[in-house]
């Protein structure tokens, strides 16, 4: 195995090659310089994840599609641990959509305040609300484009809830963890979440797309931080061609 990998790592992109080399180059990435949409690379990336997060999943708490929904639009510019530790009560407060669509716009700012940007979310979150129940029978759409059309849901959070309440896989959740890693790890050239999510749907394979991006994200949080990665302590080390690693 250690063989393999290291002949894997090593490899450079494709250069002056025939014609039919570098149409297999182009298919893998290689050709354009993502030398981590190598097949066999990637394979030994997900093995990797794998092994180190086998149970990852999303860290927003919440009971039903409806209350992620809510958490996910919260979690805009926060952490998932103030989105937590406001919900705890909020939830309380507003147990359903009706609750939250003919709530007080000032009492809900101020109940969701420490998340940051309160009156945009509140907006968001009341305007979501208020289609639910007048337009989509109380019920959280199960599609994508459906979805879209809430007020405050782009595709992040679509497909937080499509992935994460429905077990659907529409996209890859693409935060500021799972784009940071997926850069490091040569996945994508992409600054961009719409662009780097395409670019990850091209490379995974679809039954991966819901786990990849818990497992990511989990990583972010745990070793590959954005300033001081904990290079020494991840088993994707081997793999990874960053320049800032810290070994």
């Amino acid at each position: 195995m250690q063989k393999k990998l290291k002949k894997i790592v090593k490899k450079k992109p494709a250069g002056n090659r025939g014609p039919a080399k570098a149409a297999s180059a182009k298919a893998t990435g290689r050709g354009s310089g993502m030398r981590g949409a190598n097949p066999d690379r990637v394979r030994l990336i997900l093995r990797k994840l794998d092994e180190a997060y086998p149970e990852a999943n999303c860290a927003l708490t919440h009971e039903n599609p409806f209350q992620l929904l809510i958490s996910t639009i919260l979690s805009a510019q926060c952490t998932d641990v103030r989105v937590n530790q406001v919900t705890q009560t909020l939830y309380q407060k507003y147990p359903n959509a009706k609750a939250f669509a003919y709530a007080s716009p000032g009492e809900l700012q101020q109940d969701i305040r420490p998340t940051g940007f309160f009156r945009n979310k509140t907006k968001s979150i009341m305007g979501a609300s208020k289609q639910i129940v007048e337009e989509l029978r109380g019920e959280v759409p199960r599609t994508m484009e459906e979805l879209l059309k809430l007020p405050g849901v782009a595709r992040k959070t679509a497909n937080v809830v499509l992935g994460t309440a429905f077990g659907i896989a529409s996209g890859v959740v693409v935060d500021t963890h799972v784009l940071r890693v997926s850069r490091r790890l040569d996945l994508t050239k992409n600054t961009d979440p719409k662009k780097v999510e395409q670019d990850l749907i091209h490379i995974l394979p679809r039954e991966k797309w819901i786990l990849f991006s818990h497992q990511i994200i989990w990583h972010g949080r745990r070793v590959c931080h954005a300033r001081k990665p904990k290079c020494i302590e991840c088993n994707l080390e081997p793999l990874c061609y960053s320049k800032d690693k810290t070994v």
